[in-house]
């Protein structure tokens, strides 16, 4: 397996998210765009995911070639991405970002399938390659907030430059893998496998699962504020929880086959639950805070590996580009969707403790789900 290289190829994948996601909107606030437009632009990202992955996914399994797709639209999307340096009116940003999105949306799902097919049967030590995704995640949005003290925002053009160009030469190092095994679902229509009663369960657990992090990724930080916490006490808090993440990364190849992915899956729903409510209704209390960010750990570390184990056991052989795909789109996309809308919709009418409270219950109806629809050998 070229652990080294797949590894690099995280690494730098999510260094990109940790520059883009907390700091996007600070160089747009900084070129004096309205509150609105800030959302409207991010969104773009959002609606792309719902989309994009599919489209490139169906490509590359249709024409097994799915290092080549990944290297092309690594490719596109650093030129596309240097779109920003020619104007900085709304209406051009907004064609940058779609056709960034467009194609960045391409590599995960494609590098994702690659990956556990190099592990080879292995696929429970995922996590030990993934993990390099939250360490280059914390790099740099430590490294960049440090930087800013000193330098003009802008300088994040150029450092997602780089970032994009050292993903696509990592690229260009991954090896091909094989398609998979056939399996027994070689013949059979990619609808047919979505359809599976176990599968849509799957698929809707993971999709209420993100939809209970609305509140979570949208509104923390302003949260925390309303309650006097430093700035400093704030980024803490996040690197705390992916710190976490990691830990839980190195450790699921041991955990992971001794208590099966259904209950590593309702581990993590019956947790995540826990957490929501011990944020929304102890904000005052730092060691609570502290407390529910390790939960991390399970709500997203164990949750994710277990998930894209799953995904990979679920859509074998031609549709695993394309079952990958269709996660991501279900849960990250429409479930992160949901999630921010229905937080932006309560927040201030009902308040953030009954807002967090609502995603406790998303939460708890995935373990509702997991626990009745997954069958117990998963």
């Amino acid at each position: 397996m070229p652990y080294w290289r797949l590894s690099g190829f995280y690494f730098f994948y999510f260094a990109t998210i940790g520059a883009l996601i907390p700091y996007w909107g600070l160089y747009l606030k900084s070129i004096h765009f309205t509150p609105l437009q800030i959302g409207e632009l991010m969104a773009l990202l959002l609606l792309s995911r719902i989309v994009a992955p599919n489209i490139w996914s169906w490509v590359a399994d249709r024409r097994g070639q799915r290092l080549a797709i990944v290297r092309l639209a690594g490719l596109l999307a650093a030129i596309a991405f240097c779109g920003v340096f020619l104007s900085t009116a709304f209406g051009w940003l907004a064609l940058v970002m779609l056709a960034f999105a467009f194609f960045w949306d391409a590599c995960l799902p494609q590098l994702e399938a690659t990956t556990l097919n190099h592990l080879a049967g292995r696929s429970s030590e995922y996590a030990r390659v993934r993990l390099w995704g939250s360490v280059g995640f914390i790099v740099i949005v430590i490294g960049l907030g440090r930087m800013f003290d000193h330098i003009d925002i802008w300088w994040l053009l150029p450092s997602l430059v780089l970032l994009l160009v050292c993903v696509w030469l990592f690229t260009l190092a991954i090896p091909e893998s094989e398609m998979g095994a056939p399996a027994d679902n070689v013949g059979e229509r990619f609808y047919r496998v979505f359809l599976r009663p176990e599968v849509a369960a799957f698929l809707f657990a993971c999709f209420l699962m993100q939809a209970s992090h609305g509140p979570y990724y949208t509104f923390y930080s302003i949260y925390l504020e309303q309650f006097a916490y430093s700035k400093g006490t704030i980024g803490g808090l996040w690197a705390l929880g992916v710190i976490c993440e990691i830990g839980i990364f190195l450790i699921m190849h041991r955990v992971q086959p001794r208590l099966g992915l259904r209950r590593v899956l309702m581990m993590s729903f019956g947790v995540a639950a826990i957490r929501w409510v011990l944020i929304g209704n102890f904000p005052e209390h730092l060691p609570i805070l502290i407390a529910a960010q390790t939960l991390h750990a399970v709500t997203f570390g164990a949750y994710h590996a277990a998930a894209i184990e799953l995904v990979h056991r679920f859509f074998t052989g031609r549709h695993q580009c394309r079952g990958q795909a269709i996660y991501g789109s279900v849960s990250f996309g429409l479930g992160g969707a949901l999630g921010s809308l229905y937080s932006g919709l309560t927040w201030a009418s009902l308040g953030p403790a009954v807002t967090f409270e609502i995603a406790a219950l998303c939460a708890a109806v995935a373990f509702v789900i997991s626990a009745l629809a997954i069958k117990p050998s998963a």
